[in-house]
């Protein structure tokens, strides 16, 4: 397992860490002895930062990294998260004592506030607040470091790097969400850690894509190899985290960050040039304006298109045909339910006079029902 410097604390954590968010379930609790084995075997295969937070599992995954972590304390990295956004201290520190208690640990090594934002972060200044309760918890060995998850503003994620406060930072990046990619170089400039969530897209990268696949020279075995590879190569990550509930899961996810090398420049260049042109061809085919809605006959036309970019330009097939079936029964804001999906075009001809790409709708909508709709 590679092993990478935590920036300024020194720590050497492995290149993939462990999140423990999708654990396997018995029902509405997780499975304690299979997740307690499917991490241990994490572990002995060279991962030693574990991920966790309140709300995840059921409230029970914490719990189930503190079994895990058993006897095995001092060579384990523990990293969980803070999810109050109000402003009251006592209910802050009361969601890191139950944590302590649930993880049954002294201290936490990694502490982030769970999806903070710059405006949360402002409002919890001042005396008796959160941020003072954080800086005091770590005063007194309670954590070992600050730091914070955050799906902000790139730009207000820079904000919070800048405040000084935080030794680390846990983002969103992949090979289809680059939007990070200024703030993750910007932390890493100014000796934060940078963590990354969701390197396989939220599951969108686990289907078997051939043209993804074939994105790297000699090809790999599986898109979500391609995806951790290409995370890795960013020479301002890390670590990223990947949420395993298989040992064989596991094993392949650590033998892909073991390597040396998970993609020499070269192949980072060659992999970031065909996003490009994939991204020109997607915006080919629609923008994602909205300008063509909405449909009297409910169709969702940008997103059944942004599907169908999925099946046509990334070739992840099997993912878009799973989110195609969904848009049969879209809830829309006030509660209904609508088949938004190309089906449902009657070819009224509402839309196309509105779309500034001139694309012809209503025969792209035919294409995409065709493709992704049931036989």
């Amino acid at each position: 397992m590679q092993l990478r410097t935590y920036g300024r604390t020194g720590h050497k954590v492995s290149a993939l860490g462990f999140g423990a968010m999708r654990l396997p379930m018995d029902g509405d609790h997780v499975n304690m002895d299979l997740s307690v084995e499917i991490i241990r075997r994490a572990l002995d295969l060279g991962v030693n930062y574990v991920d966790s937070a309140v709300g995840y599992c059921a409230n029970e995954s914490q719990i189930a990294v503190g079994k895990a972590i058993k006897g095995r304390r001092d060579d384990v990295f523990v990293s969980t998260k803070n999810p109050y956004r109000g402003v009251s201290g006592d209910e802050w520190q009361q969601n890191l004592d139950d944590s302590l208690e649930r993880i049954d640990v002294d201290y936490i090594d990694f502490y982030h506030l769970h999806g903070l934002r710059w405006e949360t972060y402002q409002n919890q200044l001042g005396p008796g607040k959160p941020i003072e309760r954080f800086r005091r918890a770590k005063e007194e060995g309670l954590i070992r470091h600050m730091c914070f998850s955050s799906h902000d503003a790139p730009e207000n994620i820079m904000k919070l790097v800048d405040t000084g406060e935080f030794d680390g930072m846990l983002v969103q990046y992949n090979l289809l969400d680059r939007r990070n990619e200024e703030a993750i170089a910007y932390a890493h400039e100014h000796g934060m850690g940078v963590a990354i969530m969701g390197p396989v897209g939220g599951g969108r990268l686990v289907s078997p894509s051939e043209r993804i696949q074939q994105m790297v020279r000699g090809g790999a075995k599986s898109t979500p190899e391609v995806a951790l590879r290409f995370v890795l190569s960013n020479p301002h990550v890390t670590l990223t985290l990947s949420g395993m509930n298989t040992i064989e899961m596991v094993e392949e996810n650590t033998a892909t960050a073991s390597r040396t090398e998970p993609l020499s420049p070269g192949e980072r260049q060659h992999v970031l040039d065909m996003l490009e042109e994939i991204q020109r061809l997607s915006e080919l085919y629609c923008t994602g304006c909205g300008y063509c809605i909405p449909c009297p006959n409910d169709v969702d036309i940008p997103e059944n298109f942004r599907v169908m970019n999925y099946y046509k330009v990334f070739g992840l097939e099997d993912y878009a045909r799973q989110q195609y079936a969904r848009l049969g029964q879209k809830k829309k804001s006030d509660g209904s339910v609508v088949e938004a999906w190309a089906a449902s075009c009657l070819e009224c001809g509402e839309c196309e006079p509105k779309c500034p790409q001139k694309i012809p709708i209503i025969e792209q909508l035919k294409e995409t029902q065709a493709a992704l709709g049931m036989e």
